[in-house]
């Protein structure tokens, strides 16, 4: 099993989206930034790296949302909320970038296998509003 980590970096509320600039078959739709774990390396310390590497920002991470979604080829998606510690992100591995508030996150076309992630931060976010 290959395990892709995903971070929902949360600020004032709203999500950081990507768009995938890479392969050809993904492009264009949105996801949540990270990548693949390597051999060695915890899931946490590779979405730190990921985000540094795609975005050019130093994340800390909060909750891990409950769940292993399927990616299809033996891939899992696992999801860590975080914040921004240092830097603004930047599409440096992607076409764009977006803050989506929760009643926003329907306004892009998000890759199928993170829909069911998006959902569980969706409700990460509302409920987290409301304290």
């Amino acid at each position: 099993m290959v395990i892709v980590v995903g971070a929902a970096i949360i600020s004032g509320g709203r999500l950081l989206a990507a768009q995938r600039a890479a392969p050809a078959s993904l492009a264009g739709g949105w996801e949540l930034p990270g990548g693949k774990v390597d051999p060695g390396e915890s899931d946490e310390a590779a979405l730190i790296r990921e985000c540094k590497e795609e975005l050019g920002v130093l994340i800390e991470l909060a909750d891990r949302i409950d769940g292993d979604w399927p990616l299809g080829e033996g891939k899992v998606l696992r999801v860590w909320t975080a914040r921004l510690a240092a830097g603004e992100p930047e599409a440096l591995e992607h076409m764009a970038l977006r803050w989506l508030g929760p009643d926003e996150l329907g306004d892009v076309a998000w890759l199928p296998g993170d829909l069911p992630a998006v959902e569980a931060v969706r409700r990460h976010l509302l409920s987290s509003g409301r304290r």
